[in-house]
């Protein structure tokens, strides 16, 4: 009986190892981070509390508008959430 023919069989190579340092985060991002959730809850409630009439907050576009601020402020901080490391 004849023999089989043996299949050539390429070396196996280990993809590349990454390095062991971690990538750290800037050291603003956390505080900032922060200090914009903290401002955009501050800014709801402010608004909320006193029903869009302090002074501040009244001359930036009544209601709908200072929501969409307060908003926007918690939203950009966690979008720099993201970015935590």
């Amino acid at each position: 009986m004849p023999k089989s023919r043996v299949r050539k069989t390429e070396v196996y190579t280990p993809p590349p190892r990454r390095s062991a340092k971690k990538k750290v985060s800037p050291p603003w991002l956390a505080p900032t981070m922060v200090g914009l959730m903290i401002l955009g809850v501050a800014w709801l409630v402010a608004g909320y509390l006193s029903q869009y009439n302090f002074p501040g907050i009244s001359a930036l576009g009544g209601q709908a508008g200072n929501l969409i601020e307060g908003f926007a402020l918690l939203i950009a901080g966690l979008g720099l959430a993201t970015q935590w490391r």
